[in-house]
C-alpha cells in the first residue's frame, strides 16, 4: 500500500495542548451522531476494501508481518484493526505501567483515495524530531497524559515488543478523548521505543 506523507512543521508536541494541536478538522452540525456513526464506518470500510483483512487473532501470536501484511482485528466490534510492519524485539514487551515512548503519524480516512489507495496528508511527529517525543503509562487510564490519547495505540503493545512499528485503524472511540464527538477514524503508524533503546534518548518523565 502507498502512504503519502505530507509533514507539518508545528510547535513540539509536548508545548501543546491535544485540544488544539489535532482540532484540524469539525464534524458536520447537521447530521445527527448516528449519521456521522454511519459515515465513519463506511470509511473505515472503504479502506479495509482494500487491504487484507483478517478477524481472527493467530493463535501463539504467529502474526504475518512486513508492509504487505494483513490487518487483524484487535476486538469483537472491529473498532482497531492492525498491521504488523516490523514486531520489534519480543523480548522487550510493555509492561503494566510502564512509560512508552512513541512516534507517530496519522491519516484521516475521510482522506483516503480509494481508486489509489493511497492514504493522503499525514501528520505527527515520526520525521520531525523538533517537535519531541509522545509517551504514555501502558495500560494506565487513570494518567490523563495517557488516557488522551486513547486506548486504540496501545493496543498493539499486547502482541509487538519495543522497537516494533504498526500501522492502526482506530475508529474515534478509541481515539484522542478530545476528538471522539467529532467521530473521525484515523490509520496511525506507530513505532514504539524505550528510554534509551536504539538511541532514543529522551528525559526523564516529571
Amino acid at each position: 500500500m502507498k502512504i503519502t506523507k505530507i509533514i507539518t512543521r508545528c510547535l513540539p508536541i509536548a508545548s501543546m495542548s491535544i485540544g488544539v494541536m489535532w482540532g484540524l478538522s469539525s464534524c458536520d452540525d447537521s447530521k445527527s451522531y448516528a449519521e456521522l456513526l454511519t459515515d465513519e464506518a463506511h470509511a473505515i470500510n472503504s479502506f479495509l476494501a482494500n487491504q487484507n483483512v483478517i478477524l481472527d487473532l493467530p493463535k501463539d501470536d504467529d502474526f504475518v508481518t512486513g508492509p504487505d501484511a494483513p490487518y487483524y482485528r484487535l476486538d469483537e466490534e472491529g473498532n482497531v484493526y492492525m498491521q504488523i510492519v516490523n514486531a520489534g524485539d519480543k523480548n522487550m514487551m510493555a509492561k503494566d505501567d510502564e512509560l512508552i515512548y512513541f512516534r507517530f503519524t496519522r491519516y484521516n480516512l475521510y482522506n483516503y483515495d480509494a481508486a489509489k489507495n493511497e492514504l493522503l496528508d499525514g501528520w505527527g511527529n515520526s520525521d520531525d524530531l523538533s517537535m519531541g517525543s509522545s509517551s504514555f503509562r501502558f495500560g494506565n487510564y487513570t494518567l490523563s497524559s495517557s488516557s488522551q490519547w486513547g486506548s486504540g495505540i496501545q493496543m498493539p503493545l499486547n502482541y509487538v515488543g519495543m522497537e516494533s512499528e504498526v500501522n492502526i485503524v482506530i475508529r474515534s472511540q478509541y481515539g484522542l478523548s478530545s476528538e471522539i464527538s467529532q467521530v473521525m477514524p484515523y490509520v496511525y503508524n506507530m513505532r514504539y521505543f524505550k528510554q534509551g533503546v536504539s538511541g532514543y534518548d529522551v528525559p526523564d518523565e516529571q
